[in-house]
Order: C-alpha cells, then structure tokens, then sequence
C-alpha cells in the first residue's frame, strides 16, 4: 500500500486541475467538480442518487469560497481542503485508534486484518472516504471524497488531504449549524438503514462453530434453562458441505429445516453464514450456474480467477454485474425456505488466502453493467463487499417478502448502511480491544452506519472471568450487541465462566432488554432521519470543548449517558479526568440497585427533563408484555418528554400505518405529577396497557 511517507513535497502539486464546476445542490450542500472527471472513470456507489455527469455550473469558481484544491502528481489524483482553527475531526469510518481524528492517517483499502495487525489498523474491513468536522463554536461540516478507488486520507492540523489511484473525483461538502444536522444531510445523500426486526436489536451468541446441530438445540436449551435473554443464535461456516455456500453439512447439519424450527420454538432467530468465494468443483451446483452463466471475476488476460479461501480454490462472483448480482440473489430462495432468519457474509473484501495482499490482484478485471462501467478490481475492490450484501439483501427480500431482511457483513463502503449492520471484524479479547470498540463504533456511526457493534468477549486469544464481565457488561448499549468467539478457545457462554460472571452476563442483558423500547425507538429515528443510535458525548453539547476528545463514555441516544465500570484511564492508558456533559443527568438503575452494583455493570445517567421508556424483563423480543415503566427525570421547570415507538417487530405494516408513535410528557405542578401521553402517528394501538411511573426527585402523588 502506497503511503503519504513515500510521497514527498505532496504540498508542492505538479499539476493544478481548475475546477469544472461547483453545484449547489441544496443549502450548504455544494458538490465540487474538478476539471478532467468522467463517471466512466469515477462511479458514484456512495450516493443514491449521484447527480448527472453533465450538469451547468450553478455559480462560478469564486477564491473567496471554501472549496477544495485538485491536483495531480503522479500517477496520483490529491484533493487538499483548508481547515479552520481549532476544529475537531472525526468519522473516517472503521479504523482503530481514538475517537477524535485530528493528525491521523488512513488508508482506504478493505482489508481482512487478523487482530487490526495490518498497517497498524489503519486500514480494516470498510472504507469510508468521509470527514466530519466541528468547529469551535459547535458548527460542523462534511467532505465526502466520491471516489471508490484505492486511496489514502490524512487529516493535519491545517488541511485535510486525499490521495487517490483513481483520476479526478468529485468532493461534496454540507455546512450546517449542528454535527447532528450534517449527519442527518449524509443520510439522505448516502441513504438510511432499513428500519430491522425487533429480535435483530436483541442479544446474539455465535461461535466458530457450533457443531453439529444438537450443540446448537444445546446452546438454546441453556440459555432458556438459565433465564438468560436471547434472541438469535449463529451459525458460522462448520454448517457448509465442505465450506460450500448454500449448502448443509449432511452429517452435522442433515435437516436445517428441524434445527430453525426448534430455535423458533423455543424463542430464537438463527443466523447463517454466507461468504463470496464459491468452491471451484464441477459437481457443485452453485459452481455449475455460475460457469455457465459466466459470473466470475476475470484475471487481466480474460481468463476465470481463481483463489484459495475456506473451501480450496475458488471464483467470486462479480457483483459490479446486475445479472450476475440477479443470479446472486436467486440462490437465496432455496437457503431462506429452510426457515433461516438472517445472513451473514463474511471474508467479503474478497480475501484471499496466501497472497501478499490478502485479496484478488488489482489488475483483475470487472464488467460493470448498468450505471457501473467496467474497471479493474483497483476501483472495485472497496466496493466489493457492499455490492455483495445489495444483492444478498435484494435475494433475502424476495425470499422472505413479508419480513424484514437482517444481514451483517464484515466489509463495506460508505453509504453500505442501506443493505447491511456490520460488526468490526477479528478484534481480540484483551482489554485494549474491549476500550478500542467506544471509538470505533463511535466513528463509524458519524460515518453514516449506526447499526455496528464488536465482537462482545473479542474474536481472538485467552479471556479471564473478569475480562468477560466487562466485555458482557456492555451488552446493552451496543447498536448491534453479539458475543462470537475464534474455534480455538474453550467455550464462552455466560455460563462458562462460573455462577458470579453469570449472575453478572444475567445482569446486563436484562439491562439490554429492559431498555428494548428505547432501543427500538432509536432503531426507528435511525431508519427515518439517520439518528444515531450511540452518540459521542460532545452531542450532548457541541459547545463544550472538554467533551470534542472523550471516548471513554458515551450516549446510548440523545438521553442516556453511559459510564463503563472499567473505566480508570483513557484508551491510551494515560489518566486523565473524565469530561461529562454539564447538567442535572440522574443515576438511574435498570434492576435492584444490589445487583447493578457488582463491579462490572456500567452507570447509566438519565438527561434532565427526559422520559425512558423500559420494558419488562422477557427471555427474548417475542415474549409479549403489556408493563410499561416510565422512568422520568423532570427539569428545573419541573417538565420532562420522551418518544416511544411501536410496531409488530417484523413484516411492513408499519409502512403503511401499522405502528404508534407515542410523545410522553410530565409536568410538576403543586405536589402532583401529571403524565399524558399523545399519539402523534400511526394507526395501531399501544400494545402497553399496564403503565408504571417512577419519577427522580421528591416523590410526588401521579396521575396518567
């Protein structure tokens, strides 16, 4: 991978490119065009509607503007973009290190990185070519780089600088007075998720592998003998016939069918990998539909590429190809019909066994189709992984088209929100990893997906009972909350580790599931207007600079503010105060204070002048219950209000006026707390009929 260290005088341009045009696509929206871009050369995968390559120039090039600078030196393409004093730099997708971005280096280029080994961790599974900035008076911006070659981004003390293999790219820059609001025009440019069935927000166990399928009925069985919440257990690669996808290991798994039957009878939802590579085997049928329909991607001389991942030899489809992403999707008729619920893809990067690169060469070449010209895997490879879980998600959709599609994938591109969650791939158990996931999942989120979350327990090496507990402890704020754990190490159930770690894993899942109402409700804003679901803390108020740099806490929406137990030092081991918003943010707890106590679970701090909405303790999301507790924090002017979100968990009646939407509010008035709650949409009545209050403060006589 190419590097800004060997690349000198990169201030110094050769080769300055004017611009072409500057669009003005909506208030504080502009889109740069510099002089020689050709979406021939240069397609849009991150926008869902790119605008047109030829389009009049809406005002002239004006020096006095904030704009970009293009050049080329070199075979490179570099955009430098000034930056203002004192502003704080984040997003820059999925990569390691701390949450603020300011004098850090990465390099966009997916990559199947074992414990973030690679480059450092400067580059992982996803690129994301994206930088958001906040200036000092709390005003924010977005430079999105609209190019999806290999390329590399530095963000200096001074100027932001991109450095692509591509040619020319367009740059989009949104102003707006709030970080919150720049996110919220990155929505609607790069899209929103799919709003997901309520048990993919619930608590996940996976493993490489459970194996055969009694170990996996085994896993259900105790979880539900232990009254441990649960709502999905997953199936990795051991279940194939050989590592071949769409298939069923005949011996381990002989009846898919019986084993998600029984997972559904006992309250789970089961969740089965898929990766790219298909094994190359003349008796294969998916092998023989592909061949024949020739789907592969192509060396540079024309001919099939092939190389070695979990099955052997293998080809890989080439998803730049609408009939081939057609062809993809088709296959999913047949594997969904076995009664699974969700999908995983995996090693999709592609990566590729015992090369230097970890992938497929450069040079290989696509055949685009549609809006994508062809091109050579240079332009392609990040997108990879995102065009995989499009057709993964069009082929789920038509499978099962009265429920909702959930799929994660492991690599992905800006704008990949729209198709897939994504978790931060082979992290490790050690408690640097466990302090890392904050600012990664942080960062991706203020790159536009917040639907992510780590591998609770870490992927790889040894784990103690007490590291356990603080990895289990924050299950309950992670968008995407799943333990998964390597084959190589002994089993990592919450049970595995004696009955204190358990009592203590049965502590913050039900936290988890108590929260499931607000969790839900976020899952919900995330799908209507791009609302992040875990939040930095300096959301709280852009204002305070204190807050630009914490990492170490953060909120779980806009009113909870969550504190690990763990937290002593910084990420870096350095001890420093821990910055918190300023404000009356109340101590509240979930279950029995006594519990909550053990030393692992995390503080929970409810915002002043909030409404939480809590669920009742359930085993899983499909256990029905009509309780309700409203857990209220008035403000000085004794008022509170809070959002609460209801629909049948699955299927797309919502869509269609199936849900309510519900506005709590208190106030306090001579002694007497009033609670009125307002239906501001939808068609459904409120599945809760028993409501609970309880209030912060001074106890008051209630009325609802």
């Amino acid at each position: 991978m190419f590097s800004f260290l060997h690349f000198p005088n990169f201030l110094k341009p050769r080769h300055s490119l004017p611009l072409q045009g500057i669009l003005l696509l909506e208030e504080g929206i502009k889109l740069f065009t510099p002089q020689g871009y050709s979406a021939s050369k240069n397609p849009s995968l991150a926008l869902i509607s790119p605008p047109a390559e030829n389009f009049a120039t809406s005002f002239s090039e004006n020096s006095d503007q904030w704009q970009p600078t293009f050049f080329t030196h070199g075979s490179f393409f570099i955009v430098t973009l000034s930056l203002p004093r004192k502003v704080s730099l984040y997003g820059t997708g999925e990569v390691r290190g701390s949450l603020l971005r300011n004098g850090k280096e990465i390099e966009l280029w997916n990559t199947d990185n074992f414990k973030y080994q690679r480059a450092g961790g400067r580059r992982l599974y996803q690129s994301h070519p994206w930088v958001l900035g906040v200036r000092e008076d709390g005003s924010s911006f977005g430079v999105l780089f609209d190019t999806t070659w290999k390329a590399s981004l530095k963000t200096g003390r001074r100027n932001i600088v991109f450095k692509s293999t591509g040619g020319p790219c367009r740059v989009l820059i949104i102003d707006r007075p709030s970080p919150q609001q720049v996110l919220e025009a990155l929505a609607n440019l790069t899209g929103k998720i799919e709003l997901p069935p309520k048990w993919a927000l619930g608590f996940h166990q996976s493993r490489y592998s459970y194996y055969p399928d009694s170990h996996v009925c085994d896993i259900a069985n105790e979880y539900r003998r232990r009254h441990l919440p649960c709502d999905a257990i997953w199936m990795d690669i051991d279940y194939m016939d050989g590592y071949r996808i769409f298939s069923f290991d005949p011996n381990g798994f002989p009846n898919p069918r019986a084993i998600n039957d029984y997972l559904h009878e006992h309250g789970f939802h089961s969740v089965w990998m898929i990766d790219p590579g298909v094994k190359v085997d003349a008796n294969d049928p998916i092998y023989q539909s592909g061949s024949a329909k020739k789907v592969w991607v192509t060396s540079k001389d024309g001919r099939e590429f092939q190389g070695l991942v979990w099955p052997g030899s293998c080809s890989f489809p080439d998803f730049t190809s609408p009939e081939v992403r057609t062809w993809w999707a088709e296959h999913y008729q047949k594997f969904m019909a076995q009664g699974v619920d969700g999908v995983w893809n995996d090693m999709n990067e592609p990566a590729v066994f015992k090369t230097k690169s970890g992938t497929m060469p450069e040079d290989n070449e696509h055949r685009g189709g549609g809006s994508l010209p062809p091109g050579p895997h240079l332009m392609y490879h990040n997108v990879y992984g995102m065009l995989m879980t499009m057709a993964s998600q069009e082929g789920i959709r038509k499978a099962l088209p009265e429920r909702r599609p959930f799929l994660l994938t492991r690599s992905s591109f800006l704008g990949g929100q729209r198709y897939a969650a994504t978790w931060t791939g082979d992290n490790a158990s050690s408690m640097k990893f466990l302090k890392m996931s904050l600012p990664m999942s942080l960062n991706l989120g203020l790159s536009g997906q917040p639907f992510s979350g780590p591998d609770l327990g870490g992927f790889l090496g040894k784990i103690t009972p007490d590291l356990f507990g603080k990895w289990i402890s924050m299950a309950p704020f992670f968008p995407f909350s799943r333990a998964h754990t390597d084959k190589s190490n002994p089993p990592r159930e919450p049970w595995s580790f004696g009955p204190t770690i358990e009592q203590v894993s049965r502590t913050a899942l039900e936290r988890r599931y108590r929260l499931l109402p607000y969790i839900y409700t976020l899952a919900y804003y995330a799908s209507l207007r791009g609302d992040l679901m875990m939040q930095p803390l300096f959301f709280a108020d852009p204002y305070d600079l204190a807050l630009r740099k914490e990492d170490r806490a953060f909120l779980l929406g806009p009113d909870l503010l969550v504190i690990p137990a763990w937290i002593k030092t910084s990420s870096w081991g350095i001890k420093r105060p821990l910055a918190l918003p300023k404000g009356a943010w109340h101590q509240v707890h979930l279950l029995p204070k006594n519990r909550e106590e053990d030393g692992y679970q995390a503080d929970i701090k409810l915002r002043s002048g909030a409404i939480l909405p809590l669920g009742a303790i359930v085993e899983h999301s499909g256990q029905n219950s009509s309780k309700l507790t409203l857990l209220i924090n008035p403000d000085k002017e004794g008022k509170a209000s809070g959002m609460l979100y209801e629909d049948a968990g699955d299927g797309f009646g919502y869509r269609h006026g199936e849900y309510c939407l519900t506005r709590w509010e208190a106030s306090s008035e001579k002694g007497n707390l009033e609670v009125k709650r307002i239906v501001q949409a939808g068609a459904m009545p409120s599945s809760y009929h028993q409501i609970e209050i309880q209030w912060i403060g001074e106890k008051k006589e209630t009325s609802c």
